[in-house]
């Protein structure tokens, strides 16, 4: 739909304090209509009842018409949306608290008109609550059609609760409070700016619309308050307190007596309340058989103690039945109209202990009584919901009264106290915890993690391509770098993005030709702001199902993101390791270094890590130092966490310098020139690719493992980052699982592929055999069945090279088979060959994420050592 489609574009149209604004005053609007409409649907549904009721035996209209409408809102609810039981604020808190549960235009929409059901039937409990669900599911169904952040989403939801609660009360403050004090808990400039403005909106479309909240009519009345009165209000917070708390533990019996004694579906719970209710009121005065009318009642004294005593009992209990079904209805107004009935009672109780001759010092008057109606409306509120602030704010928005500012607070503070000390914990709180859902405050971690912005995580220096750039072109950048998908930037503006599964998606289907980038990126991606939270970049990602995230300021590309540098960051974090986040890393810093003679035509270096490896490299790197006559250059990295400074932070190298001493007495024993030096830094791989630049290195020889489990990665994270951006040879060892210090090297097997890698292997053959007395050389070649033998002359030449240098017969083998790695090790385990050397394949990486990672397949199946070679990046 176009209103869809408008919405989702608003976040590129405003800007995001101008599309909170906007969010803002629609949540307000539609949650005072929706009020306006709970309102007078209730009314006029209640006044077709009272009509009925006069035309008919009032015994009877009044109880079916509860059964019938509370079985028809139960139905309603049970079969469109579950969701919409009970007042709702429970489960706007736990959509507040990160609970997944529904809430949408679909538990609004039934929402309302179960509600107008329910309470248009006579079931005695308020519209407050309803609303605010409503306002929330509004919010949280416009936070689905305009994609935004997590954390922005929910103080949309906070903010529509707020406006729902004010246009229900018409008391704007009252709704920010309550969703700060109990709700959200929570007072950014972003929730409040949200939540006041869509308070204000809802309370005044409310007022305009709908008239009054509670119909609180200060015309005619008269409140005071003295200092002697002080001890009644605190008598009156006691009370309250405590049957607030009664109030708060009947209304759980209530619900779980109906779940586990009433074998019958929602609609009938609802019907049977309905029913009760509907005979209970039959039998009150006329003037209180529309449950409406008892919100009159606590700023009169006509009808006289004892009415409101029966007032205060019939309504207590039947809201209790009424709430423990199931029925969809809040609890603020039974509360204030309890609380009201028990100023009342309290006051003229006072009132009579003084006539008997018990002196109170207090001046009882029609003032006194009603300044006791009012704040005893404060105090039970207080005892229910556990929102003391939200109470008094309540009352007072109502009345606009300052002389209840004092008696509210002393009597609202005082329940409170009482009632969390009797049963603690709001009635809130407890409904969530009969359904299982226990919700945990936030978290330290949290807090650090809501911290991060785009601009902590993004890398800083990206790698970009032109739209103009050819798909071979394309493909060989791929192929150089670790990265597996490349921001499109043309004029210094970003125009899309490109990544492997596009080039893959071309390679399938044999197109690459001459077709440029521009034809198959993907134009204007998804993109953040430098200063969007974490959460956001988090929802994006998984919202539009991408990898990576270009982080852009007015269409300036300054960063990227990848998961794995969320995933990074997060363990920093988490960790408690690291005070700054940024992924890209400090230069090392040396630490140690030995220095040897210069005189060799080349140096070759060998990073040591492992102990038990280093003897068998290190060996192999004298091997070839002595063949090429180079200089041997031997590297240890001390890796450090991402928030210290390479150059300030102490490091031990007794270890290191054991490992390096050992390095050079081999080169005394090889006569060979060894370089030594330790390196301190954030990232192996950075190190060593630093001391390539910084020492002029021709070959790096280190080891592998021969197999990686981190998704993405074809070697090993620090492998990936050598074998991509090394601009020397490198030459990676794989030992034998359970290698000795000296493994076997006799039998050495050679497949070749006429490749420059190949022969780039085949070269470092001879310097290899140097380690053994007796070697035994096979070289092979496999080619597939539908292919004919391709670079014959290749295979000679290598043949030639190979038998002129050795000392040692040469066997050449051919083979027909599908699959290369399969071959290969078929061979290796048929001639019980101790070494496989390889070069790596011509495509480069990226196609053999594409085709299958030939030496990571070869290397996993067999316990032999394994040699991969890849010529310098020219």
């Amino acid at each position: 739909m176009w209103q869809t489609a408008f919405l989702k574009r608003l976040p590129r149209l405003l800007q995001p304090n101008q599309l909170a604004i906007f969010e803002a005053c629609l949540i307000g609007l539609i949650s005072g209509l929706a009020a306006v409409s709970l309102k007078q649907g209730a009314a006029a549904i209640a006044g077709w009842r009272l009509d009925l009721a006069h035309q008919y035996p009032v015994w009877v209209v009044l109880p079916i018409v509860g059964l019938v409408g509370g079985f028809l809102a139960g139905l309603l609810i049970e079969r469109a949306a579950p969701e919409a039981t009970g007042s709702g604020i429970p489960q706007v808190k736990a959509a507040l608290g990160h609970v997944s549960i529904a809430l949408n235009a679909r538990v609004a929409i039934v929402k309302l008109f179960s509600t107008l059901l329910s309470l248009g039937s006579g079931l005695t409990l308020g519209r407050q609550g309803p609303t605010v669900q409503i306002g929330a599911a509004i919010a949280a169904q416009l936070s689905a059609w305009v994609p935004t952040s997590p954390e922005h989403r929910r103080q949309l939801i906070a903010a529509g609760a707020a406006a729902g609660l004010a246009a229900g009360f018409n008391a704007p403050i009252a709704g920010v409070l309550f969703v700060v004090e109990e709700l959200l808990q929570d007072v950014s400039g972003l929730t409040l700016g949200t939540a006041i403005l869509a308070s204000f909106i809802g309370a005044v479309v409310s007022r305009l619309l709908g008239g009054g909240g509670l119909n609180v009519n200060m015309t005619g009345l008269y409140t005071s308050f003295s200092i002697a009165e002080i001890p009644l209000f605190i008598a009156l917070g006691i009370l309250a307190g405590l049957f607030g708390a009664l109030f708060n533990r009947g209304v759980l019996l209530s619900l779980a007596f109906n779940r586990r004694s009433l074998k019958v579906g929602l609609p009938w719970r609802i019907g049977f309340a309905g029913l009760i209710s509907g005979l209970a009121v039959a039998f009150l005065p006329a003037v209180l058989r529309d449950t409406a009318s008892l919100q009159e009642v606590w700023l009169t004294s006509a009808l006289g103690w004892k009415i409101t005593a029966l007032i205060f009992v019939t309504k207590f209990i039947l809201t209790l039945i009424a709430s423990g079904s199931g029925a969809p209805g809040g609890l603020f107004a039974p509360s204030l109209i309890l609380g009201s009935a028990l100023g009342y009672l309290v006051s003229t109780a006072a009132q009579h202990l003084q006539l008997m001759g018990i002196p109170l010092g207090v001046e009882f008057g029609e003032g006194l009584i009603t300044t006791s109606a009012l704040a005893g409306m404060g105090a039970f509120f207080s005892a229910v919901t556990r929102g003391p602030i939200t109470a008094i704010v309540i009352v007072f928005e109502m009345t606009t009264n300052f002389n209840l500012v004092l008696p509210l607070m002393i009597g609202s503070v005082t329940a409170y106290l009482v009632a969390e000390s009797i049963y603690g914990g709001s009635i809130y709180k407890h409904l969530l915890a009969s359904n299982g859902i226990h919700l945990k405050p936030e978290t330290a971690i949290d807090t650090r993690l809501a911290g991060l912005t785009a601009a902590d995580i993004m890398q800083r220096h990206v790698e970009t391509v032109s739209s103009q750039m050819r798909l071979d072109e394309a493909i060989q950048a791929f192929s150089r770098s670790h990265h597996r998908g490349f921001p499109v930037v043309d004029d210094g503006k970003l125009v899309g993005i490109v990544t492997q599964s596009d080039l893959t998606r071309i390679h399938e289907r044999d197109l690459a030709g001459d077709l440029f980038l521009n034809l198959i990126m993907t134009p204007n991606p998804v993109t953040v702001s430098p200063t969007a939270p974490l959460s956001q970049v988090l929802y994006l990602l998984n919202r539009f199902k991408v990898s990576r995230l270009p982080v852009l300021e007015r269409r300036k590309l300054l960063g990227i993101i990848t998961r794995a540098d969320i995933i990074r960051a997060e363990s920093d974090q988490l960790s408690g390791e690291v005070k700054q986040v940024g992924i890209q890393p400090d230069p090392s810093y040396v630490v140690y270094q030995t220095r040897a003679p210069a005189v060799g035509k080349g140096r070759l270096l060998v990073p040591i890590s492992n102990p038990q490896t280093a003897e068998s490299l290190l060996q192999m790197a004298a091997a070839i130092a002595r063949e090429r006559h180079y200089e041997l250059e031997c590297l240890q990295v001390i890796p450090i966490a991402r928030h210290q400074d390479p150059a300030e932070t102490p490091v031990s190298t007794t270890i290191s310098r054991r490992l390096l001493k050992r390095a050079a007495r081999l080169g005394e024993e090889w006569q060979i020139p060894v370089h030594t030096q330790v390196r301190v830094t954030h990232d192996v791989a950075h190190a060593i690719l630093e001391a390539v630049k910084d020492r002029h290195i021709d070959l790096l020889l280190m080891g592998w493992k021969g197999s990686t489990v981190t998704p993405g990665r074809v070697f090993g994270s620090v492998v990936d980052t050598i074998i991509r951006q090394a601009s020397c040879d490198v030459v990676l060892i794989k030992n034998p699982n359970s290698a000795p210090a000296h493994p076997k090297l006799d039998r050495w097997l050679i497949p070749t592929a006429g490749g420059p890698n190949s022969r780039k292997a085949i070269q470092l053959l001879p310097a290899f055999a140097r380690l053994t007395k007796q070697p035994e050389v096979f070289l092979c070649q496999v080619h597939q069945p539908e292919r004919s033998r391709t670079d014959i002359e290749a295979l000679k030449d290598a043949m030639v090279f190979l038998s002129n240098r050795l000392r040692c017969p040469v066997v050449l083998r051919s083979v027909c088979a599908n699959s290369v790695s399969e071959a290969v090790v078929d061979l290796a385990q048929k001639d019980q060959c101790d070494v496989i050397v390889l070069g790596a394949t011509r495509e480069g990486l990226l196609q053999q994420v594409i085709k299958g990672n030939i030496p990571e397949e070869i290397a996993r199946q067999c316990d032999c050592t394994v040699i991969l070679v890849r010529g310098a990046i020219k």
